[in-house]
């Protein structure tokens, strides 16, 4: 027997799709505002342009962190552009604090790229295994100790692009080794003067490369020897990552960060 069609049966079907359309009427506009862009203060901020530095405020930063420290020195303990150099390979994610504990007995018997090759690999993991990485921070030592000897006359070269090609040796080494050791106006970028120059918008960079250039096209020569110190110590010590010590900062009205807590 066939089903047969009715008028209450066309007036049901003809409200079902009236239904569904305001539920799906609803939840759109739910949806909408879910998706309605959020005016946190945190969003905001990110949305706000910076004031460039001038050079006159440029200036009158690096004068008060001279008069504060006129002779600032690197924290990492060395005898010689040997020892520097081990030193800076050895504290890529480390210390300088946990660094200094190692070498200050490696460096006593091996400051030199032959003493440390007598040493061996081995005698140098025994030294440094308190240090992160330590397995393959000896073998670079061995091999840049290696090919000092046999490229350099078991001499630390003095240009960068030199530096660079040791084992373990990066851009930021060759700068702290050129400036420390050589006395060249290089700008070292680890990650607190990375910060710095981010946070402040001295020199923003979206890596270490663009904020090394960044700072050295604004800070003036007469400030360029000592420049990476005063920026690695105001980072480690004032301008923390978490809890930046603003209210003793000696930039604090120059600095540009939106959120500073003055």
């Amino acid at each position: 027997m066939g089903s047969q069609y009715t008028p209450t049966m066309a007036k049901i079907i003809r409200k079902l799709p009236a239904k569904s359309r305001t539920k799906t009427s609803s939840l759109a506009a739910k949806s909408g505002q879910a998706k309605k862009p959020k005016t946190s203060k945190a969003l905001t901020a990110k949305t706000v342009k910076l004031k460039p530095w001038n050079a006159a405020e440029v200036h009158e930063a690096f004068a008060r962190f001279r008069k504060a420290n006129p002779e600032p020195k690197g924290e990492l303990e060395h005898l010689n552009p040997y020892t520097l150099l081990v030193a800076v390979v050895l504290s890529a994610q480390a210390t300088d604090a946990g660094v200094n504990k190692a070498t200050r007995a490696l460096f006593a018997i091996a400051d030199t790229p032959q003493k440390m090759l007598d040493l061996g690999e081995e005698e140098v993991r025994n030294y440094i295994k308190t240090i992160g990485l330590y397995r393959t921070k000896a073998r670079n030592v061995i091999a840049l100790s290696e090919k000092l000897i046999a490229e350099f006359g078991g001499v630390v070269p003095r240009t960068r692009a030199e530096l660079e090609t040791l084992p373990g040796a990066g851009r930021k080494t060759a700068n702290v080794v050129l400036n420390m050791a050589f006395g060249e106006h290089t700008m070292a970028v680890d990650t607190h003067v990375f910060r710095v120059g981010n946070r402040t918008n001295l020199a923003p960079g979206k890596t270490p490369l663009e904020v090394e250039l960044g700072l050295e096209r604004v800070i003036p020569d007469e400030f360029m020897m000592h420049a990476h110190h005063w920026l690695i110590l105001h980072g480690r010590y004032t301008c923390l990552a978490r809890k930046p010590r603003c209210e003793v900062c000696i930039i604090n009205d120059l600095c540009r960060w939106p959120e500073k807590t003055i």
